[in-house]
C-alpha cells in the first residue's frame, strides 16, 4: 500500500492539505523541513508535536525487541563486545522498521477496505487485505452499529497545527494501532488522550467519542478501547501546553 503515508514528521497547511514534501531548487521531490515549513507557513502535524514528550508504551516496546535480540542473537566466539551491542542495535532497529512497515501496511488495507464498501457497498473476500478490514469493521459494528465513515480526513486547526485521522463520523474518532501482543493486554497510554483529542478539536465540531481500535498484525484481531471523556480532557490541556512549547522551541510562527 504505497499511497499510505504516515502522518508521522510531517506539515499541513493552513487549508488542512497534506504537505509531506516539496520541489527543491534543484526541480526534485523532497521531504518537507521545518525551514521550509517556516517560509510556507506550514503547521506541524500532532504526531510531531506529541512526539517531544516520552512514549512509555513504545519505549518499552523498544526494549523488548532489544531483549529479544539478545536472546536470539548469542555471542560470536571472537567477537568484540563494541560490536556484538552494534549487531543488536541493528537488530533491534530492523525489527522496529519492519514493525513499522507492517502497520504502514495495515493501515492502507483498513483505509482501501472503507473506502471500497462506501464506494460500492461491499469488499471482496479475495483481495489481500480483506481480513483486516473485516475485523475492524465487525469490532465496530458491534460497538457503533451502522455508520458511514470517512476514511483519512486530513485537516488543520488555526491553533497552529494540523493531521490526518484514520475513521471518524460525527459521531465517533478511531485511531488505529498494530501490535504484536494479545489484544486482552493492551491498554491505553497518555500519548493517546493528546492524539485523539487533538484530532477531534480539529474536525469542527469537536466532541465525538473517541477510541483506539488496536489490530493483531499477524492474526488481524481487533480490539477497539474508547477514551474516558476525562482523559481526553486531561489530553486537550496537555495537548495544548505541548503545542505552545513546540512553537517556543522551533521558533516556528503561526
Amino acid at each position: 500500500m504505497a499511497d499510505y503515508a504516515s502522518e508521522g514528521g510531517h506539515f499541513y497547511s493552513k487549508e488542512g492539505e497534506p504537505r509531506y514534501t516539496y520541489v527543491n531548487k534543484k526541480g526534485e521531490e523532497s521531504k518537507t523541513t521545518l525551514r521550509e515549513a517556516r517560509k510556507n507557513g506550514w503547521y506541524p502535524s500532532v504526531t510531531q508535536i506529541i512526539g517531544l514528550v516520552a512514549k512509555p508504551g513504545l519505549e518499552m516496546w523498544k526494549q523488548e525487541q532489544t531483549i529479544l535480540a539478545c536472546l536470539t542473537m548469542p555471542l560470536i566466539a571472537g567477537e568484540s563486545e563494541q560490536d556484538y551491542i552494534k549487531r543488536l542495535r541493528e537488530d533491534a532497529k530492523a525489527q522496529a522498521k519492519a514493525a513499522a512497515e507492517k502497520g504502514t501496511e495495515i493501515h492502507g488495507y483498513i483505509e482501501k477496505g472503507f473506502r471500497l464498501e462506501s464506494i460500492s457497498g461491499r469488499v471482496d473476500m479475495l483481495w489481500e487485505g480483506y481480513q483486516y478490514w473485516k475485523s475492524v469493521n465487525d469490532t465496530l459494528y458491534a460497538e457503533c452499529g451502522n455508520q458511514e465513515w470517512s476514511t483519512e480526513k486530513s485537516f488543520a486547526n488555526s491553533l497552529g497545527y494540523g493531521g490526518k485521522v484514520d475513521l471518524h463520523n460525527a459521531e465517533y474518532l478511531i485511531d488505529f494501532k498494530g501490535t504484536d501482543k494479545p489484544l486482552e493486554s493492551l491498554k491505553l497510554w497518555d500519548d493517546h488522550y493528546l492524539q485523539l483529542a487533538a484530532y477531534d478539536a480539529g474536525l469542527v465540531p469537536a466532541g465525538r467519542k473517541c477510541g483506539i481500535c488496536y489490530v493483531h498484525r499477524e492474526t488481524a484481531e481487533s480490539r477497539l478501547i474508547w477514551i474516558d471523556e476525562k482523559e481526553l480532557m486531561k489530553g486537550w490541556k496537555c495537548f495544548l501546553a505541548l503545542l505552545e512549547y513546540y512553537y517556543a522551541k522551533t521558533g516556528l510562527d503561526r
